[in-house]
């Protein structure tokens, strides 16, 4: 019935599921299998449902009252069902619950940030902008229940992944990356790690005031840069000698490139050339 299409009628549902489950507990395992089960169909047979939303609900819900330490069938949940939630087309539909779901995790059991963080990636959007915009307002809810060492174990892979947003031609995507540094909390995790971060996403910012088509991007760009120059200009100009050095060594590559295109044009048109006056001198 959680299928209906009407949205009062599954209002209802919700309301007498979360009941039962709160007045049979014997009944809970086989209510949280009978969702998972639903859940599993979504993702990988129809990707079709009316219900995931209001489901996902009572399941924010269930997560709230989880007692500690987590149990091992809940933390398989979160890696079966709900990271796994992020693959489907229609998941603007249902988000908003699903992110609150995967926050709740991580502000249960904050060893959890690591294992949601690399989900994310994993399941992060190639070229549908509206989906990626999603998944930095979900990213920056997770990082700020982030603590130090669990950022640590993945800051590289996930600031790659910021670094190629904060350059997307889209700008409403480079903004929402941008906008990160606005978090108090994520610029803390950031300064501390500024070593290994700002090496990374170095090249992108200069790539977005050399060359970024939208006003307000380069702007918050400039904001930033010179946010880390204040932070620790001994790293700032080291990183922008590493990329001056690596932006020539490039064209250094590309003029090399050009030049043996240019001689082997030149060595197959003369071959050419010659060929066609024998062949002249063989028909005369």
């Amino acid at each position: 019935m959680f299928d209906s299409e009407d949205p009062r009628e599954r209002e209802y549902l919700k309301t007498i599921l979360h009941r039962i489950y709160g007045k049979f507990m014997v009944h809970r395992p086989f209510i949280r299998k009978a969702i998972n089960n639903i859940f599993y169909r979504f993702i990988y047979e129809t990707e079709r449902h009316s219900g995931i939303g209001e489901l996902l609900e009572i399941l924010g819900s269930i997560i709230n009252g989880f007692a500690l330490p987590m149990k091992e069938e809940h933390k398989l949940f979160l890696i079966r069902v709900l990271i796994p939630l992020h693959k489907p087309k229609p998941i603007g539909v249902y988000h908003q619950q699903l992110s609150y779901c995967i926050v709740q995790f991580v502000e249960k059991d904050f060893k959890l940030a690591d294992t949601v963080i690399r989900g994310l990636l994993k399941y992060w959007p190639v070229t549908n902008c509206a989906k990626e915009n999603l998944f930095l307002g979900e990213l920056e809810e997770v990082l700020e229940a982030t603590q130090p060492v669990e950022f640590q174990r993945c800051m590289v892979p996930l600031f790659q992944q910021i670094g190629r947003c904060l350059t997307s031609s889209h700008f409403q995507v480079a903004e929402r990356a941008l906008f990160l540094w606005n978090n108090e909390h994520i610029v803390g995790l950031i300064a501390q790690n500024r070593s290994v971060i700002l090496p990374i996403i170095y090249p992108a910012l200069e790539k977005n005031i050399q060359s970024h088509w939208n006003q307000a991007v380069h702007g918050l760009t400039t904001n930033i840069k010179k946010m880390f120059m204040e932070m620790d200009p001994e790293l700032f100009e080291e990183c922008q000698r590493q990329y001056e050095e690596k932006q020539a060594k490039s064209k250094d590559v590309e003029e090399q490139h050009q030049y043996t295109w240019k001689r082997l044009a030149d060595a197959a048109a003369q071959r050419d050339g010659g060929g066609g006056e024998e062949d002249h001198m063989v028909t005369s």
